[in-house]
C-alpha cells in the first residue's frame, strides 16, 4: 500500500502530495485483442457522451501491437467465425468491425465470394494491427507494469491505484488487466533451442539448429499440436514426426450450432448466476467446445496421410496413442525424448532434433502485480462485471479481462466474448465513475449491480 502523503511529483507535473491532478479512470495492463476492443469502446462512448468521457492509458510490454505470431502457420484458419470480432457484437454500426477492414483493404466483395466465416489468422491478424493502428488511445508499448499498489486517502481508503512501470508511476481509479495466458511446460521439461512451447513456434524454429536426426516430437492432443503436426510433416519433409498423446486419438472440436450456444454472449450471465455445482457440470460437459480437440478436417487430412504412409511403406507420421513423455535430455546434436505407450506399458527413447511442447496455457497469477490484493490461483469470486473482489477499504475497482473461466465461462480467455465483455466493463467504469462523483448515498457500494440497459453492453447483465 502506498499512503499519499509520500507520493512525489511524476512526468505530467503533478505536485508532491497530491495525485489527483493526474488521475486516469482507468489503465490497462497489457494491450492484446481483450484491451483494444476496451480502447476502441472507450474511444466511442467518448465521441457520443464528450460530456462523459473517460480517461485511459494502456500499457504493453511488446514494441508493437502483435497477436500469436509465433502461430501463424501458414494457411490456418481462425477457429471463431469473423463477426465476433472487436465489436460487432456490441455495435453492429462500429467502423471498426471485420467487414469494416475488409472495405478498407479493398476485399470486401473478394471475402464473400470466399463464402467463408473463417478468415486466415494471417487475416485476422492484420484486422487486428489495422485496429490497433486506428484507434484513439493512449498505448505506451515496449513498457512493462512492474507493481501496482493501493494508494490510501487521509481515511485510510484506498480510492486509487498507483502503477508502477521503469518510466515513472501513473494513476487510476480502475486497473483493467488484460495480460493473457502464459505457457503450461510439463515438469520434465526444460525450455531451450530444442525443447520449447508452441506460442512461438515459428520463431524458435528459426532459432532452432539445423536438424541432424531428422526427427520430431510433439506433446499435445488440440487443434495447435495437430497444427504443428501437419506443418512439420509438411515443412520437413525428410523428417519424421511423432505426435505424443495421452488419448486413443485426437478428438473432433464439437461446433455444432446447439453446443456452441454455450459462447453466446448472454450464457456468461446465466452461468455467473447458476449455482457452482451446475456451472461446473456444464463447463465440464462442453470442454469438448474448445479444450484438447482438433477441427473435424485437419483430422481427416492427417489421417489420410499417416494412411498413404502405410501404403507405400515410407513412413513419416507416427500418432503415439495412449502415450506420454517421461523424459527430454539434451544432447551434443539433439534430444533424447523418453516416451512411455501407457497401453502395453512399454518405453522407447527416440534421437530427436526438438520436442513442440503444445501443451495449452494457463492463467497468469496476479500476485506479482497486484501482491496482497490479488487471490491465489485459479481465481473463484469474480463479479458480474469482471470486477476483483477487494477488501472493504479497497474502494478503486480491478478488472479480469480472462481469468475467468471457473465464474464466467468458456468465453473468458477466447475472442468470442471480446466485444461485449469490453462493453460490460466500460459501462461498470462509467457508472461507478458517475456514482462516486454524485455522491450518492452509500459511495459506489450502491451500485450493486449493472443496469438492465446500457449503451454499451448489448448482452444480459444482471
Amino acid at each position: 500500500m502506498t499512503d499519499r502523503s509520500s507520493l512525489v511529483a511524476d512526468d505530467a507535473g503533478r505536485s508532491e502530495g497530491s495525485p489527483q491532478g493526474d488521475v486516469f479512470d482507468l489503465v490497462g495492463i497489457g494491450f492484446g485483442p481483450s484491451n483494444l476492443a476496451l480502447a476502441i469502446a472507450l474511444e466511442e462512448h467518448n465521441t457520443d457522451n464528450p460530456g462523459s468521457t473517460i480517461r485511459a492509458r494502456f500499457f504493453e510490454r511488446q514494441e508493437a501491437f502483435a497477436w500469436h505470431p509465433g502461430m501463424l502457420l501458414e494457411g490456418a484458419t481462425m477457429q471463431i467465425a469473423f463477426p465476433k470480432d472487436l465489436v460487432t457484437f456490441r455495435n453492429p454500426t462500429s467502423s471498426y468491425s471485420f467487414f469494416s477492414y475488409l472495405h478498407d483493404r479493398g476485399r470486401l466483395v473478394d471475402f464473400v465470394n470466399h463464402q467463408t466465416f473463417f478468415p486466415t489468422r494471417h487475416e485476422f491478424q492484420d484486422y487486428l494491427q489495422w485496429a490497433a493502428s486506428r484507434v484513439d488511445a493512449d498505448v505506451r508499448y515496449g513498457t512493462q507494469v512492474d507493481a501496482v499498489e493501493a494508494v490510501r486517502d487521509h481515511n485510510g481508503v484506498a480510492d486509487l491505484f498507483a502503477i508502477r512501470t521503469a518510466d515513472g508511476v501513473v494513476y487510476a481509479r480502475s486497473v483493467v488487466v488484460g495480460v493473457g495466458l502464459r505457457a503450461r511446460v510439463p515438469h520434465w521439461a526444460t525450455e531451450s533451442a530444442r525443447c520449447f512451447h508452441n506460442h512461438r513456434f515459428l520463431f524458435h524454429l528459426e532459432d532452432m539448429p539445423e536438424p541432424v536426426h531428422q526427427r520430431f516430437v510433439v506433446v499435445g492432443a488440440g487443434q495447435s499440436a495437430a497444427e504443428v503436426v501437419d506443418y512439420l510433416h509438411t515443412h520437413y519433409p525428410q523428417a519424421e514426426v511423432h505426435s505424443v498423446f495421452n488419448r486413443f486419438g485426437y478428438s473432433p472440436a464439437d461446433d455444432s450450432p446447439y453446443a456452441n450456444r454455450i459462447f453466446d454472449p448472454e450464457v456468461v450471465g446465466q452461468l455467473h448466476g447458476a449455482p457452482l455445482a451446475e456451472r461446473e457440470r456444464l463447463l465440464a460437459l462442453h470442454r469438448s467446445t474448445n479444450y484438447s480437440v482438433v477441427a473435424p478436417e485437419l483430422i481427416e487430412a492427417l489421417y489420410a496421410t499417416e494412411y498413404r504412409e502405410r501404403v507405400s511403406g515410407r513412413r513419416r507420421l507416427f500418432m503415439r496413442r495412449a502415450s506420454e513423455v517421461l523424459s527430454a535430455t539434451e544432447t551434443a546434436e539433439g534430444i533424447d525424448v523418453e516416451i512411455r505407450d501407457n497401453l502395453a506399458g512399454d518405453t522407447e527413447t527416440l534421437a530427436c532434433d526438438a520436442v513442440v511442447l503444445a501443451t495449452g496455457f494457463e492463467p497468469a497469477s496476479l500476485r506479482p502485480l497486484f501482491g496482497d490484493l490479488a487471490p491465489g490461483s485459479p481465481i473463484l469470486s469474480v463479479a458480474r462485471d469482471y470486477r476483483l473482489p477487494t477488501p472493504e477499504d479497497v474502494t478503486a475497482d480491478i478488472y479480469l479481462q480472462g481469468g475467468t473461466e471457473k465464474t464466467h465461462g468458456l468465453t473468458a480467455s477466447l475472442l468470442s466474448n471480446a466485444a461485449i465483455r469490453a462493453g460490460e466493463i466500460l459501462s461498470s467504469i462509467v457508472e461507478r465513475r458517475d456514482l462516486r462523483l454524485s455522491g450518492a448515498p452509500g459511495g459506489i457500494d450502491g451500485l450493486g449491480r449493472l443496469t438492465d440497459h446500457h449503451t454499451y453492453a448489448t448482452s444480459e447483465a444482471r
